[in-house]
């Protein structure tokens, strides 16, 4: 093998997800997601999904989109690798009187036929697959022609695309796996959903983090994010600090309250593809 040969690392997606997996289900997510539901309202909305229309959400967490549509009396199957935040959901579901179907599923390997649904939905979910071909391939796969496929996905310049930059900065990300926030590029959405559907709708759109402050939002954040508690959770104290320090400096740049507290504009896409 000569000097300059160069390998790239070949992703092991096992042992990834299932690191994913205790990273999610640590902390409680669901105390992070329930701040998001107006995404999950507002891409039902723009979906425009006739009444008993058969819906997927895949990632659903603990179910901002999966509530939203099941409001509006679809046919929601809530699917999630956690099953800790499809309890959680769960119980959303229950104390609003709403039916739900809850599969534990992984987003790379989706336990359905072809064809299946009229609609498949993710909300700051599916993005954050380690096999990002796979899982969108998933979503295609699943969806009937004709039907469509909504997301909201974190932009690579957005607040939290920066966050992740900031994170891997620190504890640098398992060796061949990309950014989550591809998933809020236009050029990636086309070049990976456009043979098999047309990308209707690609409408950007700002998120509003609102905390107590900068520290209240990252001690938030460490307590209950779980993919964050673990940034810190490998670092050293002297890491720990460094990382604190760079996340808050970065809150400041984002920061556009005028009220005393904190208002985080993260920049996001919310994306409509008819399947065809």
């Amino acid at each position: 093998m000569g000097a300059h040969t160069t390998i790239n690392p070949v992703a092991d997606y096992t042992a990834i997800k299932a690191k994913q997996n205790v990273a999610w289900g640590s902390g409680d997510y669901s105390k992070v997601g329930v701040t998001l539901q107006i995404t999950g309202e507002e891409l039902a909305e723009a979906m425009d999904m006739p009444a008993d229309a058969t819906i997927l959400d895949v990632a659903a967490g603990n179910g901002n989109a999966t509530l939203a549509f099941a409001r509006r009396f679809s046919n929601v199957t809530s699917t999630d690798y956690v099953a800790e935040l499809l309890e959680a959901s769960g119980n959303r579901a229950k104390a609003e009187g709403l039916f739900v179907n809850y599969k534990v599923a992984d987003a790379e390997n989706l336990p359905f036929e072809d064809q299946s649904f009229d609609a498949v939905v993710s909300t700051f979910g599916v993005m954050f697959t380690p096999n990002q071909q796979q899982s969108a391939a998933e979503l295609q796969r699943v969806v009937k022609p004709g039907g469509k496929i909504g997301m909201a996905n974190w932009t690579p310049e957005s607040f939290i695309g920066q966050l992740f930059k900031t994170i891997a900065r620190h504890v640098p990300p398992p060796a061949g796996v990309s950014s989550p926030a591809l998933w809020g590029s236009r050029e990636w959405v086309d070049e990976t959903f456009g043979t098999m559907g047309d990308v209707a709708s690609f409408q950007p759109k700002n998120f509003l983090f609102r905390y107590r402050s900068a520290e209240h939002f990252l001690d938030y954040f460490r307590t209950f994010y779980g993919p964050m508690q673990k940034a810190f959770d490998a670092l050293d104290e002297v890491g720990q600090d460094a990382l604190r320090s760079d996340i808050l400096a970065l809150v400041e740049k984002f920061d556009t309250s005028t009220n005393g507290s904190l208002s985080i504009s993260s920049e996001y896409v919310e994306v409509i593809i008819k399947r065809h």
